[in-house]
C-alpha cells in the first residue's frame, strides 16, 4: 500500500442499471427470486458498492495487490427499476494496517436506496492465490 491511502479519501461511481441486475437474474435458479419484482437486487447494489471502494483504492495499491471484501453492513432503503443510474458515494473512513473501513451511499436520482459501512482488507494476489489453491487442493484430497 502506498501512504497516499488515508481517511477521507472519497470516490463516486454512477452505474445504469440494466435488467439484469434485478432481483430474478440475481440467482435464475431460485423459483422465489423469479417471482419477484424486477427490481435493483440488494446483491447486486451492495457489489456496485464494493466495485466503488475497489475504484477508490485502485491509485494507492502497489502492483501485485488488490483487496478483499471481509464485512458489509448496508440498508437497502429503495427500490431502483432499471433504467435508472444508480450512484454510489465511498468515503474511506479508517487505515488501520491492511484494514480499511469504508462509509457507502447509493442514489438513483429519485431515493436515497442504500447506505452503511464496508470493510475491505489489501492482499498480496499471489499469497492470495496460493493460499487459495492450497484449500481446494485439500478439499480435493479430503473428497469435498
Amino acid at each position: 500500500m502506498k501512504p497516499t491511502l488515508q481517511p477521507g479519501l472519497t470516490h463516486r461511481f454512477s452505474f445504469a442499471v440494466p435488467a439484469s441486475k434485478t432481483v430474478p437474474h440475481l440467482y435464475p435458479e431460485a423459483p422465489e427470486f423469479q417471482a419477484m419484482p424486477e427490481v435493483f437486487a440488494t446483491g447486486f447494489m451492495v457489489g456496485l458498492m464494493e466495485w466503488t471502494c475497489v475504484q477508490l483504492l485502485a491509485p494507492h495499491l502497489d502492483a501485485g495487490e488488490g483487496s478483499l471484501g471481509t464485512h458489509i453492513d448496508v440498508s437497502h432503503l429503495a427500490a431502483t427499476p432499471p433504467g435508472l443510474t444508480v450512484t454510489v458515494e465511498a468515503e474511506c473512513v479508517s487505515v488501520e494496517g491492511r484494514k480499511l473501513g469504508f462509509r457507502v451511499r447509493a442514489h438513483d436520482g429519485v431515493d436515497a436506496i442504500g447506505e452503511g459501512r464496508h470493510e475491505r482488507v489489501v492482499v498480496a494476489w499471489d499469497k492470495f492465490n496460493a493460499r487459495v489453491g492450497e484449500k481446494a487442493r485439500a478439499a480435493q484430497a479430503a473428497g469435498v
